[in-house]
């Protein structure tokens, strides 16, 4: 089973060519930044040489922390004094548009929080930005990398699991958003902050879905106003189905976070240690239960890095392959524009508690 799994593991590898390395500067200082971008980009060798943030002394402290030698006033003063290749962009989407835009025309190339924009619209326009200055950009829609999926999704590619059939995330968490108090009065908040991931990676298995029909919850004594809790079935044009299911208020102690994907000749299951206990989390998991290998029962994988921070060196990384290679981008921001529409799909289909046709 050890050489069954090379082809998977090579695909998986998370790491950077010192051939592919280019200068990094950051746009934003916050959690996310500190916590995992900074912490992969450390790991895979790459170099940050400026970051800015609207609040001076965040940027500070992160850049001191983390050896960061040049803290910019503006982003007109990062544009035109480092020599960053590529612009990490770590906004808010309600502030993402204006600042791509400013980056794109400024010719860097760009690595774009997720969500990429508020609307699908806006995606669009920055799609076309993209394409009108001839640069890379892509979307940090980084559980793309996460290695156990990751190899679940070679797995499927090489037909172990023969024809898929269907697939599913489920996670029932408590999720402390009182780490994120500017979500808090957000009136979008469970799809388009979270289980975005989870239908972006949906995309990335199955393709663009039917039909979609989602609903929404929230739960008395909640923190924030938007929804917490989402319930999403889509179907396919060849008759796959898809389900997440999501519920951020988990009064019962019981946290987990799971995927399947089942074919006609097996299953593969998962789980997201992160989410288990965030943002500290646990080792992730991988099995197959294959009829093709064959396998005898359910056979583990051995994933042997996580989501945060390791997934966001392949975000990175992919973004300065294609720069060194040509190589296509993973999570390219073309690409994530039918993941915001997929989104906009969702929070219709809340509204008019109907289904929507894409």
């Amino acid at each position: 089973m050890i050489d069954a799994f090379k082809e998977v593991s090579e695909f998986c590898r998370l790491e950077i060519p010192a051939a592919h390395r280019v200068p990094v500067a950051i746009i934003g200082a916050g959690g996310i930044v500190d916590g995992a971008h900074l912490p992969a980009y450390a790991k895979a060798g790459v170099k940050v040489v400026g970051i800015f943030d609207t609040d001076e002394e965040k940027a500070k402290d992160v850049a001191t922390r983390h050896n960061i030698p040049n803290i910019y006033a503006s982003i007109d003063e990062l544009l035109e004094k480092s020599n960053a290749t590529i612009i990490d962009i770590a906004v808010p989407s309600v502030a993402q548009p204006d600042i791509f835009a400013k980056v794109a025309n400024s010719k860097h190339h760009i690595l774009a929080q997720k969500p990429m924009a508020p609307t699908f619209e806006q995606g669009q326009v920055m799609a076309d930005l993209v394409d009108s200055n001839g640069i890379i950009a892509a979307v940090n829609q980084q559980l793309r990398f996460e290695e156990g999926v990751a190899a679940a999704h070679k797995m499927v590619a090489l037909g172990w699991i023969g024809t898929v059939t269907s697939m599913s995330i489920t996670v029932n968490l408590d999720t402390p958003w009182e780490l994120w108090p500017w979500a808090k009065d957000l009136d979008r908040l469970e799809v388009m902050l979270h289980s975005i991931h989870y239908h972006d990676l949906i995309r990335w298995f199955l393709g663009e879905p039917r039909t979609v029909f989602c609903a929404a919850g929230r739960t008395k004594g909640q923190y924030t106003k938007g929804e917490t809790r989402t319930v999403t079935t889509a179907v396919y044009d060849d008759g796959l189905t898809s389900l997440v299911h999501a519920n951020h208020v988990n009064r019962g102690g019981d946290n987990y976070a799971e995927f399947r994907i089942d074919g006609d000749k097996g299953s593969i299951r998962g789980t997201l240690g992160l989410l288990y206990d965030y943002p500290n989390g646990r080792v992730d998991t991988l099995e197959i239960n294959s009829k093709v290998l064959p396998t005898d029962g359910w056979t583990p994988y051995p994933v042997t890095t996580r989501w945060f921070p390791d997934a966001f060196i392949g975000t990175m990384g992919s973004v300065m392959s294609a720069i060194a290679t040509g190589s296509p981008l993973r999570s390219s921001v073309r690409d994530n524009v039918n993941t915001l529409k997929l989104v906009d799909a969702l929070y219709r289909s809340m509204d008019s508690r109907t289904a929507i046709n894409l």
